[in-house]
């Protein structure tokens, strides 16, 4: 496959592991419908797990200086993400809120989204996740603190075992200033 980043052998491995899958399932992987479905795959997990090429630094790396000493919160809310759950490889998806207060620089809103998207395309869980960006954005801006929220439906709660479509599960991380109460309200008051 011409978009392919990995090797050829590894891609025949690949191709045959999901023919055995398909298999295991009880169907028939040299059917119409299924022959080419391997490579349609990993065409899809290509763009799907985008996230283990990606460089939060270098997402982060274009910041502006020129902001007339603004240090009040910068907020992003309602980033819409998909993601995939590592226990069941099953998706889920939601928004993501992200804040941070500015010590002296800030960067481009746009790459607060793709910070987002840049932990959502990997296997995840919704905990580290919020982790990853909160720490990303602490250690690449360095600001006075940051915040981040994320609500989520999970494909494995809906789709098998409790079965309960429509749960919405919610983690927060917050670092530095943004673990007073004062700021932590406000970013909470923001979002909702």
């Amino acid at each position: 496959m011409a978009t392919s980043t990995q090797d050829p052998p590894l891609l025949d491995e690949v191709k045959l592991a999901l023919r055995t899958i398909l298999k295991s399932i009880g169907d028939d992987p040299d059917r119409e419908g299924l022959v080419d479905t391997p490579d349609r795959v990993i065409r899809a997990w290509e763009e799907i797990f985008a996230g283990y090429r990606q460089d939060p630094s270098e997402i982060l790396a274009t910041m502006f200086e020129e902001v007339e000493n603004y240090e009040e919160m910068v907020l992003l809310k309602d980033i819409p993400f998909h993601s995939t759950c590592e226990h069941h490889m099953l998706a889920f998806h939601g928004k993501a809120h992200v804040a941070y207060l500015p010590s002296r620089k800030v960067v481009g809103l746009s790459k607060l989204a793709r910070l987002v998207d840049c932990f959502a395309r990997r296997l995840q869980i919704q905990e580290r996740f919020t982790r990853q960006i909160v720490q990303a954005l602490m250690e690449h801006l360095q600001p006075r603190g940051a915040a981040v929220l994320i609500e989520a439906s999970h494909g494995c709660m809906a789709c098998r075992g409790v079965k309960k479509d429509g749960a919405s599960m919610v983690t927060a991380a917050y670092e530095g200033a943004m673990r007073d109460p004062q700021a932590r309200n406000e970013f909470l008051a923001l979002i909702r």
